[in-house]
């Protein structure tokens, strides 16, 4: 529903994962991984404002995901 929390932030994430994508096109990293990993969390919270366990899921997976290829960046 536009207006609460849910629209805000899914918004907000959806185009930090976009600027993301835009960052690992032009291969700029670590900084595309932070990027991606502030979108997903975001639509992680969406998923949980939403009970939907889909979105909890699948973003909770690329969190682990992202933050195991910045762990392996900075201390690997």
């Amino acid at each position: 529903p536009k207006g609460d929390l849910s629209w805000y932030v899914k918004w907000i994430s959806s185009v930090l994962i976009i600027i993301a994508m835009a960052l690992t096109s032009a291969n700029i990293y670590p900084t595309n991984i932070w990027f991606h990993m502030i979108g997903v969390t975001g639509w992680l919270v969406v998923g949980m404002l939403w009970h939907d366990r889909a979105l909890i899921f699948l973003n909770g997976v690329a969190i682990f995901v992202f933050a195991s290829g910045l762990l392996n960046y900075y201390y690997g």
